[in-house]
């Protein structure tokens, strides 16, 4: 059998349907040694992926930036190089495979998906892993649904363990920020009342995530991280609750919080961390614990979108809030993929008042 041009120059399988002007070769940005910002390269000339039947290939609009992605870079995080970095993008299907069209796929429509390797112009993607983006949802804001937007959903929907009921108290950290701007309203929208800590720089994007309570703290001299020093956060998160703590703490900043969190708890409350924004979480005894019987978990976004049905439940709650205007979500603010450093260094100054994006013209 003969293999059309277009699939030749993808490298794509058989019977693989596609755009025309499928190149070869590709913009990427490439981590070849871990280390700081400036280890993450544009390289030209990576060549474009090919797809296995049940793929996908979609030519990447946007690239959302997330803190695990410089945990990837620094090689907090471990993975195999070279690697592209990235794990969240969005895009159109430039070509997909037989499994893929048969499944209700086709060339031309907008999608957003999570996979590893997606700060490029073209990524290979599961059909599986793809969601639809609907009408009057611009490819950015999905785009930012795709890590944010999930994490904020399964951190106040499951990860909590069903420990925290509509009524009660749940601190969430950084609100003026990313995830957790999304997990404060996602919390109000589950009948929680909430607390958040914000800087007094990112006071007024905080303001708008209707949280019940906000703790506001200086920022450190320099930068624009939240000094939790500043405030005696546990002391007005005790005076609010009236002594009682809260049953849920979601803590996406890490070292400069883990204390506070966990001497916020109500009796039987849960720690949830999530992120390392100001460094990772240092272990500590579970003796810690016992003065509250308190719970923690360290949960991530794939153990809580483990099928198709957990994919779609989370991802139609989001794209049904955005679409009501239930749910508001901020893009900060988007540098072309040949500033990929400088989208690392801005995101790890703790500038961010929203999502953060490569734009992959």
């Amino acid at each position: 059998m003969r293999i059309s041009a277009t699939i030749a120059r993808a490298g794509m399988r058989r019977g693989a349907r596609g755009f025309s002007a499928v190149p070869k070769t590709m913009r990427a940005a490439v981590v070849r040694q871990v280390g700081g910002p400036d280890v993450l390269k544009v390289e030209k000339d990576y060549p474009v992926p090919a797809i296995a039947d049940g793929q996908v290939l979609v030519k990447n609009q946007f690239a959302g930036i997330n803190f695990i992605d410089t945990y990837h870079r620094s090689g907090m995080y471990k993975r195999e190089l070279p690697f592209i970095g990235g794990q969240e993008g969005g895009g159109q299907i430039a070509a997909l495979s037989p499994k893929a069209e048969a499944a209700g796929w086709k060339v031309g429509d907008r999608v957003a998906y999570s996979i590893l390797q997606t700060y490029s112009e073209f990524s290979a993607v599961p059909a599986a892993k793809l969601l639809k983006v609907p009408a009057g949802v611009g490819l950015d804001v999905a785009t930012a649904c795709v890590v944010q937007g999930l994490t904020a959903h399964y951190l106040t929907h499951d990860a909590h363990a069903q420990l925290i009921k509509p009524g009660e108290w749940c601190l969430i950290h950084g609100v003026g920020g990313g995830t957790c701007q999304w997990a404060a309203q996602m919390a109000r929208l589950r009948g929680y009342k909430v607390i958040g800590t914000c800087a007094k720089g990112k006071l007024s994007v905080a303001q708008q995530t209707r949280c019940d309570e906000l703790i506001v703290l200086d920022e450190v001299p320099g930068k624009s991280f939240e000094d939790y020093a500043s405030v005696d956060v546990v002391k007005r998160v005790m005076e609010i609750t009236a002594g009682q703590g809260c049953k849920a703490v979601i803590d996406g900043i890490g070292l400069n919080t883990m204390d506070i969190s966990i001497n916020s708890l109500a009796r039987r409350g849960i720690f949830v961390s999530f992120g390392n924004a100001s460094g990772a979480v240092p272990a500590f005894p579970v003796l810690r614990l016992i003065e509250k019987s308190a719970f923690v978990t360290r949960p991530k976004l794939l153990d809580y979108t483990v099928d198709r049905a957990e994919l779609d439940r989370r991802a139609g709650d989001i794209f049904g809030w955005l679409l009501s205007g239930e749910l508001k979500v901020g893009i900060d603010r988007t540098f072309p993929l040949e500033k990929a450093a400088d989208g690392h260094i801005y995101l790890e100054a703790g500038k961010s008042t929203g999502k953060v994006l490569y734009s992959i013209d």
